[in-house]
């Protein structure tokens, strides 16, 4: 036997998914008739308040819609609006200062805070929103500037799922070229580890293969998100400006309508040859979820729509368990690490193959899963299988 988790408790909630997903290419359902209804594909796990659009491109058409115009925080997806209104006007060439490209391709890639703080403080702060959601520029129709006694958190600007697939049309369809390059390539750039070393390759990332593009958002009380090579403290901390502009507090009692005390996590982008299906979801979650749990949920969520042009990547999902778990360049402890895993998240597994011996009293395994999405290896210990090979994957190929 090898090594499950600790307790049956912990157990049964991140028992495996091993649900294969195949490689064929998700096609759209016929649009509804005038005057009916359509069940959507949206399959919201417990706990777990979502708003969701997905548009394709190509029929012009939103695929998916539940709770679309609710409003959610916007954690760090306001930093599209900040990037376009920086970029609004800025002559027939749209040419970006070293300084700014500096400050807005970590931005936009890597979701940095600093950058934000900067756009927000040098350009207005709240009149971004109104200047962007206006109807000479964008005509958003559900994104609010943060509530009163906010003002320098941009991550309580109040977004909905039809208006980020809004400023995503905008960006794909109407935008100058040079604005929508270098916005798109950021985007499609996006690294697995953001600024502040939380793993935002979830959602979109981790449910569709490449081309893909995302800009992602998670604000509140988490487990650390564990990402880089250097580790993480282990101790549960804020979001810290992702999704305040500074360290998060609590909501004032009557501030807003807006949900600010649920921990959030968006994956927002687009899915697809020639950015086909514009994807957004938005979701907020119990307080005192662990991050693993969240990046979980959204993945399930997000892997559950119909998205035209979205390719799912082949393997099969499983949970894991324990805090910090590496993900390795071989299948061996001496070989360098890549990056922890977040605690108790679900990891997409495509083959498995025996290796070192892998020690946690009383049990041991040899064997050790390949994680295509990390392109790199942990113990079969760490995951959440009753056996030390695990069923239905096959062994790595020579």
């Amino acid at each position: 036997m090898r090594m499950l988790l600790r307790g049956a408790a912990a157990l049964a909630a991140v028992v495996s998914v091993a649900s294969l997903t195949s490689g064929a290419a998700a096609q759209p359902r016929p649009e509804k008739p005038a005057g009916t209804t359509r069940a959507a594909a949206a399959q919201i796990p417990p706990g777990v308040t979502a708003g969701v659009a997905v548009y394709d491109r190509h029929a012009g058409a939103f695929t998916e819609q539940v709770n679309e115009s609710a409003q959610f925080r916007s954690a760090s997806v306001v930093k599209l609006l900040l990037a376009l209104d920086f970029l609004w006007d800025r002559g027939p060439d749209y040419t970006i200062p070293a300084a700014d490209r500096a400050r807005l391709e970590p931005m936009l890639r890597s979701s940095n805070d600093a950058a934000a703080n900067y756009y927000w403080s040098t350009y207005g702060g709240s009149a971004i929103i109104d200047r962007m959601a206006h109807p000479d520029r964008l005509d958003l129709r559900d994104t609010q500037e943060p509530p009163a006694g906010y003002p320098g958190y941009w991550g309580y600007t109040a977004v909905s799922a039809r208006d980020t697939v809004a400023i995503y049309r905008y960006i794909l369809e109407k935008a100058p070229a040079p604005v929508r390059t270098f916005i798109m390539d950021n985007l499609r750039a996006s690294t697995r580890c953001a600024s502040d070393k939380f793993d935002q390759h979830f959602g979109i990332a981790g449910a569709f293969d490449r081309p893909w593009a995302v800009k992602q958002g998670w604000a509140g009380k988490y487990a650390d998100g564990t990402c880089g090579p250097q580790g993480a403290a282990g101790a549960a901390r804020a979001a810290t400006g992702e999704g305040a502009g500074e360290a998060e507090r609590p909501a004032a009692r009557g501030a807003a309508e807006l949900d600010l005390s649920r921990p959030a996590l968006h994956s927002t982008g687009t899915v697809g040859a020639d950015d086909r299906s514009i994807v957004a979801v938005l979701t907020t979650h119990p307080v005192g979820t662990s991050y693993g749990k969240a990046y979980t949920d959204i993945g399930r969520l997000t892997r559950s729509l119909n998205v035209p042009g979205g390719v799912r990547p082949a393997g099969t999902w499983f949970g894991t368990w324990s805090e910090f778990v590496n993900v390795r360049k071989g299948p061996t402890t001496g070989h360098d690490r890549i990056t922890q895993l977040p605690a108790g998240v679900e990891v997409l597994v495509g083959c498995q193959v025996r290796g070192q011996v892998v020690n946690v009293p009383p049990y041991s395994n040899d064997w050790w899963a390949y994680l295509p999405q990390y392109k790199g290896y942990i113990s079969n210990i760490y995951i959440s299988s009753p056996d030390n090979r695990l069923p239905n994957v096959p062994e790595c190929a020579e």
